[in-house]
């Protein structure tokens, strides 16, 4: 297992990145890029989001860091110490989750209020190891649509497919991904959606003005009342 921190490597001068800031630049696209990033001692589960010209508009490193059999994720990654952001590309502000994050409606919420238009979601999900007759992918799908539907906003969730097993002093440990891509539109609705077993591409098109529009119109921004959620900010739900 301590093989895999030899796969790190820090944010400024990431090989993967800079080459992938050729590629957004060549095709006139945004790309977050997800890598694992050292920083001195710490290691973090992090993103950079790469605009349409090539510029890298700064990085987000994943706050919620998940431990469970199959997804020991505490021991590579510190919890990420960015906060949550909004990234205003060439062609939309947007906000970047990474996985477990993906599981939080506060984290697609702080997004959106300082702008996000698109919420992203790159995601590696599927089979429980000690249970493979878990299957957790139509929850998957509903909560992230509850996130597109609660901000009115576009989503889109990358996940892969295919089978990894890695080799433990407990026997092998294997997971199926379940793939499932998607891409939802601003009131929920799945618009877009990959099946379990191949790679695919998902595009769809929307009018961020008019949802913008629609978005001030619904009032549930206006009507928020940040001064009762202080419950929000304690582990217990005890009023601090």
């Amino acid at each position: 297992m301590l093989d895999f921190f030899q796969h790190a490597k820090p944010y400024k001068g990431n090989p993967t990145i800079i080459r992938l800031q050729k590629l957004a630049k060549e095709l006139e696209v945004v790309i977050p890029v997800s890598f694992f990033e050292e920083a001195n001692n710490a290691h973090y589960n992090s993103v950079a989001i790469i605009d349409a010209d090539g510029t890298d508009l700064g990085l987000y490193r994943k706050s919620h860091i998940p431990d469970g059999p199959g997804y020991q994720e505490k021991f590579y990654f510190n919890p990420g110490d960015t906060g949550f952001k909004a990234f205003k590309t060439k062609y939309a502000t947007i906000g970047v989750g990474i996985c477990w994050d993906q599981w939080f409606p506060e984290c697609a919420r702080a997004m959106v209020l300082q702008g996000a238009e698109i919420l992203f979601y790159p995601t590696a999900i599927g089979s429980e190891p000690q249970d493979e007759s878990l299957d957790s992918r139509e929850h998957w799908k509903r909560v992230m649509q509850g996130h597109a539907g609660a901000n009115l906003v576009p989503l889109v969730a990358s996940n892969r497919i295919g089978r990894e097993t890695m080799e433990t002093e407990h026997g092998n440990s294997t997971i199926k991904f379940f793939g499932n891509s998607f891409i939802a539109g601003p009131t929920g609705e799945i618009v877009k959606l990959a099946n379990d077993k191949d790679e695919e591409v998902l595009v769809a098109e929307f009018d961020l003005d008019e949802i913008k529009s629609a978005r001030h119109g619904s009032g549930i921004f206006r009507d928020r009342r940040p001064d009762l959620y202080k419950v929000l900010l304690t582990l217990d739900g005890e009023k601090s």
